[in-house]
């Protein structure tokens, strides 16, 4: 072969190459958060790392926005979301109970909130099934979904686990 010959078939080897690192790069694996009310949010998320549950928040999401909450592939099945309505005041709940605070924060553990001086919130949960990414909507409450109680349950166990895959006013992708 020539060398034109040798030089064209590299160039095209290597374009080749950053198309295909390119195609990567943009099929990202995040667990995100659209925020789809005329409202600013605060968003915490709870998750179990090997054998440790934890939480974290605050993540300020504006008005008819998104935001990457976790960057890269998810690393549990289950997520569990609270949101508070910064504007208008209400929340995005669920039935498993978690360690938050006023501030930003990282809480291991879920138990004995009040006790070591945290606040006790109500997380909805997001079976992702296993998905490398995901993407929660929360929406404008219905008056009807505001109205409903909420028991307390364990994450991932009993009756929370198999209803309240999603809070009122969310969806999931």
């Amino acid at each position: 072969m020539s060398a034109p010959g040798r030089l064209a078939r590299l160039l095209s080897i290597c374009a080749l190459v950053v198309a295909g690192f390119t195609v990567c790069a943009g099929a990202k694996a995040d667990f995100r958060l659209c925020n789809k009310t005329n409202s600013r949010i605060g968003v915490s998320i709870g998750y179990k790392e090997k054998d440790t549950w934890s939480t974290e928040g605050w993540w300020n999401v504006a008005a008819n926005s998104c935001e990457t909450i976790l960057r890269g592939a998810l690393s549990s099945r289950f997520y569990y979301v609270y949101a508070i309505d910064y504007d208008r005041g209400g929340e995005w709940n669920g039935k498993a109970y978690m360690c938050t605070r006023d501030k930003e924060f990282t809480i291991r553990g879920i138990e004995d909130c009040l006790a070591r001086g945290y606040d006790r919130s109500g997380f909805f949960e997001i079976d992702t099934g296993e998905q490398g990414s995901w993407t929660v909507q929360l929406t404008e409450p219905t008056a009807k979904a505001a109205q409903q109680s909420h028991a307390p349950s364990v994450p991932g166990e009993g009756p929370a686990a198999a209803n309240a895959g999603v809070a009122p006013g969310a969806s999931v992708q």
